[in-house]
């Protein structure tokens, strides 16, 4: 199997079927303080919709974009006119890059103001998920400012079906899912602290994506075992794991990602019978 059309799997309980691995828009939009090991070009509108194509044609359905992501959202909006039903757009607030500099807010003004900007950048009446945009402080934003109330109230407005957190912390992370739909969580083979909330997604029927699954493509071993094929097997080896995000422009890297990603599915189901899910 060299695709993931028949791999989708439910996000938690947000009834939201998603592929495997989703692909992030952050290199669609914006080429400043973005912490990837080389530089890149901004893909132009043909080759991001040959990306966008060949990305369905292997069956992803996940998009990840971001107020923060530069044009990223301004882009997709033309980009996907006529597939909307195609795709689960993942969206944020909180954080908004301006100048090459990040700030954050995260009051119940912004958050619906930011969601409304994101709709119309979006060209659609709902957005799928959106996840709280962390600065670091996860309990703080979660105990003492309005964004996730806000959000709660936005999903039962039905201008969103789905609300998280992509946080730094542990404790963020637990919080996160005890009151939402969702965490974004950093796993790889170089970072695995905040695998409990992994754990207690899998006992909670939570939502969990995988951020930097492949440490922003920094990820390399010297053992000579395939780097991808390790932090995928990691990765897809907890129950908790929905989907990964991984975010290439490189459409042979994309082929490559999605076909090691079905292998490492198909072995741990066919060796694991009913708990890769």
């Amino acid at each position: 199997m060299r695709d993931l059309h028949s791999l989708h799997r439910l996000l938690g309980s947000t009834g939201l079927s998603v592929s495997p691995l989703g692909l992030g828009t952050v290199k669609l939009g914006r080429d400043q303080g973005v912490k990837y090991p080389n530089g890149f070009t901004i893909p132009d509108d043909q080759q991001a919709l040959q990306l966008l194509g060949l990305a369905r044609e292997l069956g992803i359905n996940l998009l990840d974009t971001a107020p923060a992501y530069g044009t990223s959202e301004q882009r997709l909006g033309p980009l996907l006119r006529g597939q909307r039903h195609d795709w689960v757009i993942v969206s944020k607030v909180g954080e908004e890059f301006d100048n090459g500099l990040s700030h954050f807010d995260f009051s119940a003004a912004h958050t619906r103001r930011s969601v409304e900007r994101s709709l119309k950048r979006l060209e659609t009446d709902y957005i799928d998920l959106v996840l709280v945009h962390s600065n670091g402080d996860d309990l703080a934003i979660l105990q003492h400012e309005a964004v996730y109330d806000t959000l709660a109230e936005l999903k039962q407005a039905g201008l969103i079906r789905g609300f998280g957190f992509s946080g730094k912390t542990v404790e963020g992370g637990l919080l996160a899912l005890e009151r939402g739909d969702c965490a974004m969580v950093t796993y790889n083979l170089g970072e695995q602290q905040e695998r409990p909330v992994l754990d207690y997604a899998a006992s909670h029927a939570k939502g969990v994506l995988i951020k930097k699954a492949l440490a922003s493509g920094h990820v390399c071993l010297d053992s000579g075992v395939d780097p991808v094929r390790a932090s995928f097997e990691l990765i897809f080896g907890h129950p908790g794991v929905a989907s990964a995000i991984v975010g290439t422009i490189n459409p042979l890297h994309l082929a490559h990602n999605v076909a090691m990603a079905a292998e490492v599915i198909v072995g741990t189901k066919s060796g694991n019978r009913g708990s890769a899910q």
